[in-house]
């Protein structure tokens, strides 16, 4: 299980928050050998993880998990302790938007204080969490710098696909970003121990543009695969006919089906993106136009969908209508419900149905977690998701709705 030497001087690591991020990056670091310890502020995680039990869905992940932490290799705790002799500190922690549509950098600088009050000379610090151009620059560094003493500074973007992320870990070229080339040789030689493929960047800021412009242009290709979609329906074409022939055997033309764009990255990283470069005078046109194409498709779909049930087909006043798909996606199978699209399509659907009873199906997520955060009925099973229902809407990519017959 162990490839790292044990004369390998920065072999105790310190990675502050477990979630998805987090959490996979804890469990690969401690098989190859590091002495990892994970902090996470909700103790109710901690007494999961300690038992060897993750909070979230990714194949493979319990029987990892649970291999590191009877090992002794991995320890989690909600505070990093005094007792801590790492030497290495690792920032994972998120960077949701608050309700103005900006990034919350609170968690940030919380960790970045946390980390403060134990940085010794000579310690390394790498930033991992999503952020906003120049944050590590000018919000992490001037805190860590609180600390008196010499340390470095690298920011290294994390990129993993969630249901892929620990084979990813193992396989995926790793970007470490500073001004300084000694904390960049000292960042890749650990991250080399996970991956053969190390990409130095000239600056922090350079890598952490690299991470927006890979989640943006991914919210760019969604976009022009729904804009696709909307021509086609205006002209009264076929969209998938027109995206699947068009790209058969011919492959300058590469569209993605159309449908739901959200998650915790694609929702939020074009905006963290934008508002920075509206700061310095610049507007990303492209990003944002794809972004309002994908943010506006739920309306527009449900509004269709109101328009045909009323011109073609006849339902009660009060239908029963099932969503299918509450996770952000269905490949690979997530539980994941940050930035779900859900969230506007059943707002959509309840403003153009208001008397319809609303129920819910997904073959990930718990029917609790349905019925809590969405106020619908859950309903176990894909028959019975299909039974008495007057209108089935699938909302992501799931196996189960491609091998329905």
């Amino acid at each position: 299980m162990t490839d790292l030497p044990e004369t390998f001087s920065d072999r105790n690591v310190c990675i502050l928050g477990l979630g998805y991020v987090g959490l996979t990056l804890a469990v690969v670091m401690a098989e190859v050998g590091f002495h990892v310890r994970g902090v996470e502020i909700r103790e109710d995680v901690v007494r999961r993880l300690a038992q060897g039990d993750p909070h979230f869905y990714e194949p493979g992940l319990p029987g990892r998990l649970n291999k590191v932490i009877k090992s002794g290799r991995l320890s989690v705790s909600p505070y990093i302790g005094a007792d801590s002799d790492a030497s290495v500190y690792v920032v994972t922690v998120g960077t949701p938007l608050d309700a103005e549509r900006k990034v919350r950098t609170n968690m940030i600088s919380n960790v970045a204080r946390e980390i403060s009050r134990h940085l010794s000379a000579g310690d390394m610090v790498v930033m991992r969490s999503t952020v906003e151009l120049g944050t590590t620059r000018n919000l992490v560094r001037p805190i860590l710098d609180a600390a008196g003493c010499k340390y470095d500074l690298v920011f290294c973007p994390e990129r993993t696909l969630e249901g892929q992320a620990l084979r990813e870990l193992r396989e995926l070229p790793q970007i470490i970003g500073s001004h300084d080339q000694d904390a960049r040789l000292r960042a890749a030689q650990v991250f080399q121990f996970l991956t053969s493929t190390v990409v130095q960047v000239s600056s922090l800021e350079t890598a952490e543009l690299i991470k927006l412009v890979d989640n943006a242009q991914r919210d760019v290709f969604f976009g022009f695969s729904n804009e696709v979609a909307r021509i086609a329906d205006a002209i009264g074409v076929s969209a998938v006919e027109v995206i699947r022939a068009g790209k058969l055997g011919y492959a300058r033309t590469n569209l993605a089906m159309p449908g739901p764009v959200g998650g915790p990255c694609l929702e939020k990283d074009s905006l963290i993106l934008a508002n920075r470069l509206s700061q310095i005078g610049v507007a990303p046109e492209i990003i944002l136009a794809a972004r309002r194409t994908n943010e506006r498709q739920p309306e527009e779909i449900i509004a269709g969908l109101k328009s045909f049930c009323c011109e073609q087909i006849r339902i009660p006043d009060t239908p029963v209508i099932t969503l299918a798909g509450f996770a952000f996606k269905g490949r690979p199978a997530t539980d994941d419900l940050r930035g779900t699209m859900a969230t506007p399509i059943l707002a959509a659907l309840r403003a153009a149905f208001p008397t319809a009873q609303f129920r819910g199906f997904d073959a990930m997520v718990r029917a609790e977690a349905l019925y809590e955060l969405f106020q619908v009925e859950p309903v176990p099973s894909l028959d019975e998701a299909f039974a008495g229902s007057h209108l089935m809407i699938i909302a992501n990519n799931h196996l189960c709705f491609e091998l329905m017959p």
